[in-house]
């Protein structure tokens, strides 16, 4: 709409500069301050456009295949009038890109205006024909047959218009909703035609003339009857139309092709209507309509849903693949074959499965080799968006050459370039793919690999292959088995026993992961045609190496054996810690109890010490608890009665928790996990739980019942139970997952028992590489879904913007958009990354989450074997601001080791077999006595 209502603003401006200077409506020669003001507002608005031209341009010089750069360019063009620049904008981007229906109509009908000499309707045509082959549009074949109709005063100006009509129901006189437009303009054309040839009233016509008018009627005819047998829309009225026109009865076998057609027609129809009431780009729906088209078999009509659906979804890679395919195998048409896979590779140039099966259809089709290599070319530059593409890619390349090679001849100018090809890829994978993304994408070597294959299979050059071989190895490659086998089994089958022989000796030697495989390989290929001593030799070698292998092996078994042992008795320790530590509370109750009876009358002193006690925070719960904990107990059971005092802020919050105290605690029923939620992350000091969550559930079904969980001095503990009637209520709840509330997410997870499926884990967002979605880092804390929404969505549709917070809800300068397609994605990548928001620079990426990597367990229990224990620590470990309590006079060294007078370790792990002495763990009960005493 900014768009239309700028062009009309232009046209208006050109219409005011073509007024007469005395007409009324230009305002004749008056100069008033309006005037004067409305023309300098007109000159700062061209200046600011001609600076937003220049700096398109210079974005488009650095990155041509800036979609969303181009229209703007053509828009700004278009608005200021620059028609060689505008010109000149169009012809680059129909270069890079299939160009779409309004793109097209704008410049065909721009050219239209200009276009007066027949030389300059020449190119007016030329550029219809380069239209057409882009997507097949009704629309443009219309536009284009009737545009046809103004040269039909020229030489053979009838039968041009015939031919393009003719072209034009071959690519769209199948279509449901807009093929009738078509056939109504051929057959108006051709009644116009018989309204001429008709004779002068009163006249008879000559022999020639009566024919003629026969043969006009003739086509007129079989114009109806091959409409009516095909469904459209609006069949009846075309047949109602036909009836009227004709002066004899329609035959009966056009009634009964019209008949046929309407019964297909129907069964059309509902996917017409679906698409209809679809909103774009209504790839569900047409995809329902090509397998209705698939199973009734009619090519035609195949290809032309097919194109349908690529017009409103020309970015989908899997769509132009299957269209393509459906190509390759039925059809087998050259033109159309190569044209469908040219428009796939321009409209999704970074999928590397399109530009392969382009290459296989043009030497399919017996393509020219020069054009052949230049898309080749073109492909390498398409900016995939994986290291692996390019070794897809190259492989394809390279099976193609290979084929071309005549191997029967010693040499040839294709081997050559096949040899030379293989060494680019080589490189080109070392160099470009590398430097890109950091690695080459080809960790196995196969195109060196499949060179080595080539050079001894079909060059008999073993040494070549053996090179490329030695080659692998150094990569990295030497330590498999299956590395060192393939090598094996090519020397077999084209090399000598002495080199098969020297392979594995050195695999033996190197293989780490399958040893005894590459052991037997070798004692077979001895016992097969080795001498004694070979055999000897071999048993030797594969006897010390096998058994190099079991010593590591049995020592590898003895430490985690020994670190299986050092776990029981961790948790034998922290078992009889805590049965400790209870009987340290218990008789800290009692001592307290004792003391309360013998200073009854002091009762005021200690409900004032007790009101100045600074509260402590709970610091979790399980084996990990603080010696704080004990204190806040401690602290907590004085229960003493003392002088009423005025309510402060907070203390019916006291009183209600100290009120849920007494609440019985109510076990959870496995068998409801299927009607029942687990909510976590609630803040702690929300009032009254139950009535807050009911509410918030109550939308999802009826409630059964909601458990909230306190801790043992009634505090809420942030998560809770929610129990449903129905499965289908929990199911819905599960959409409330990560809902704000009180400032916090909200985590809502299915309730599962985690004794029984200890491996359970939600996580409801992929890890996997999401090519559609991105990655953005370096935002600032402040930036909001909506303003982070109005920088993307510049640059594609935004389906959905994630901004990653932490369990409180706060915003960790992270966030994931996903577009509607890959395309979209690339663009905004190139265009975002780099970005300045908010004076934060950020940087974007595809969406590809790295592994998460466990950790290794031998090395983390060896760390905790001399860690202080975790009790002094708490739950969650020692946070980055919290002091031990632990006094520094007890601590003890990590890592204790004996030291020599100069200072020098005497006794290192490292030289000593001896493990250090572990130290003796001590319970939260043990350190209170410590301190006591003290």
């Amino acid at each position: 709409m900014a768009a239309a209502g700028a062009e009309a603003a232009a046209v208006a401006a050109e219409e005011e500069k073509r007024l007469p200077e005395g007409d009324p409506e230009s305002g004749g020669d008056s100069e008033d301050e309006g005037d004067s003001d409305s023309s300098g507002d007109g000159e700062d608005e061209e200046k600011e456009n001609e600076a937003e031209i220049q700096r398109l341009e210079e974005q488009l010089s650095i990155n041509a295949f800036d979609y969303n750069c181009h229209l703007d360019l053509i828009k700004l063009l278009r608005q200021e009038g620059e028609l060689i620049k505008l010109r000149r904008a169009r012809q680059k981007m129909s270069e890079l890109f299939p160009l779409t229906e309004e793109i097209w109509l704008d410049w065909l009908k721009d050219e239209i205006k200009m276009a007066s000499e027949s030389s300059e309707r020449e190119k007016v045509y030329e550029l219809f024909e380069r239209a057409v082959k882009d997507y097949i549009c009704p629309e443009i074949w219309l536009e284009y047959a009737q545009y046809s109709i103004g040269g039909i005063g020229q030489e053979g100006g009838i039968e041009k218009v015939r031919s393009i009509f003719e072209r034009a129901l071959t690519a769209v006189g199948l279509h449901v909703t807009k093929g009738t437009a078509l056939w109504e303009a051929y057959r108006e054309f051709e009644n116009a035609i018989l309204e001429t040839a008709q004779p002068a009233p009163g006249s008879v016509p000559s022999p020639e003339q009566q024919q003629m008018l026969c043969s006009q009627l003739e086509k007129i005819h079989t114009l109806f009857r091959r409409q009516l047998g095909i469904p459209l829309l609006d069949m009846e009225a075309s047949y109602a139309e036909y009836e009227e026109w004709s002066e004899d009865p329609i035959p009966e076998t056009t009634v009964k092709n019209y008949k046929k057609a309407l019964q297909q027609l129907e069964k059309c129809k509902p996917y017409e209507e679906a698409l209809l009431g679809a909103e774009p780009p209504k790839l569900a729906e047409y995809q329902a309509y090509i397998d209705f088209e698939m199973k009734a078999g009619d090519p035609a009509r195949i290809q032309l849903i097919y194109e349908r659906a690529l017009a409103e979804n020309c970015l989908v890679p899997d769509l132009w693949a299957r269209y393509n395919q459906y190509l390759d195998r039925q059809l087998k048409v050259k033109e159309l074959v190569l044209s469908a896979h040219d428009r796939a590779v321009r409209n999704c140039p970074w999928t590397v499965g399109l530009w392969i099966r382009y290459l296989l259809a043009m030497e399919r089709h017996r393509v020219d080799h020069g054009i052949i290599s230049e898309m080749f070319e073109k492909a390498l530059n398409a900016g995939f968006i994986q290291a692996t593409d390019y070794v897809e890619i190259w492989q394809a390349y390279l099976d193609y050459l290979r084929r071309r090679v005549d191997f029967t001849q010693d040499s040839s100018k294709e081997l050559e370039e096949l040899r030379s090809a293989f060494a680019r890829a080589v490189e080109y994978l070392k160099q470009e793919v590398e430097e890109r993304f950091s690695e080459s994408g080809d960790p196995s070597c196969t195109i060196m690999q499949n060179w080595a294959r080539v050079e001894a299979r079909l060059c008999n050059n073993m040494q070549k292959a053996r090179e490329l071989w030695d080659n692998i190895m150094t990569k990295g490659n030497a330590k498999y088995a299956n590395m060192w086998l393939e090598y094996y089994n090519l020397e077999r089958a084209h090399g000598d026993t002495q080199h098969c022989r020297k392979a594995l000796h050195r695999a033996v030697q190197c293989t780490s992961d399958y040893p005894e495989h590459v052991c037997e390989v070798l004692l077979t290929l001895e016992r097969i045609e080795g001498t004694l001593e070979d055999w000897d030799a071999a048993v030797q070698k594969t006897e010390n190496r096998l058994a190099r292998v079991n010593e590591q092996r049995a020592k590898t078994a003895e430490k985690e054996a020994a670190l299986a042992k050092q776990e029981e008795e961790k948790a034998e320790q922290r078992k009889q810690a805590r049965a400790e530590k209870k009987a340290s509370k218990k008789a800290k109750k009692n001592r307290i109890g004792d003391k309360r009876k013998a200073d009854d009358d002091d009762e005021g002193e200690w409900g004032q010490e007790e009101e100045e006690l600074p509260s402590k925070r709970h610091k979790g719960d399980g084996d990990g608890i603080h010696l704080e904990e004990d204190m806040e107990v401690e602290t907590g059971l004085f229960g003493r009665s003392g002088p009423e005092k005025p309510d402060r802020p907070g203390n019916q919050k006291e009183k209600a928790s100290t009120s849920r105290k007494d609440i019985p605690k109510v076990l959870h029923d496995s068998s409801k996990d299927n009607v029942t939620v687990f909510v976590s992350n609630l803040s702690y000091t929300m009032a009254d739980p139950e009535v807050k969550l009911k509410e918030l559930f109550e939308g999802c079904g009826e409630v059964a019942e909601i458990r909230p969980v306190f801790s043992n001095k009634g505090t809420f503990r942030g998560y809770c139970y929610v129990e449903f009637k129905e499965e289908k209520s929990a199911l819905q709840a599960l959409g409330l997952d990560r809902k704000v509330v009180e400032g916090r997410p909200m985590f809502v997870s299915p309730c599962v028992d985690k004794n029984k499926n200890p491996d359970f884990k939600v996580f409801r967002y992929s890890t996997t590489l999401e090519k559609h979605k991105l990655f953005i880092s370096g935002l600032p804390f402040s930036c909001t879904k909506e303003e982070l929404e109005d920088v993307c969505k510049a640059h594609g549709n935004v389906k959905d913007i994630r901004l990653v917070t932490n369990r409180a809800g706060k915003p960790k300068g992270l966030a994931y958009v996903e577009y509607e397609n890959e395309a979209q994605a690339s663009q905004a990548v190139l265009k975002m990354d780099g970005l300045t928001v908010k004076e934060h620079v950020i940087k974007v990426a595809i969406s590809n989450p790295p592994l998460r990597k466990l950790p290794d367990k031998p090395e983390a229990s060896r760390a905790s074997q001399f860690a202080v224990p975790r009790q002094v620590y708490g739950a969650r470990g020692k946070g980055r601001t919290q002091l031990s309590m632990m006094p520094r006079a007890l601590q003890r060294q990590s890592n204790p080791m004996a030291k020599a007078e100069n200072g020098m370790v005497q006794n290192s792990p490292a030289t000593s077999s001896q493990p250090p002495e572990e130290p003796k763990k001590m319970s939260n009960a043990d350190f209170a006595k410590m301190l006591l005493k003290k």
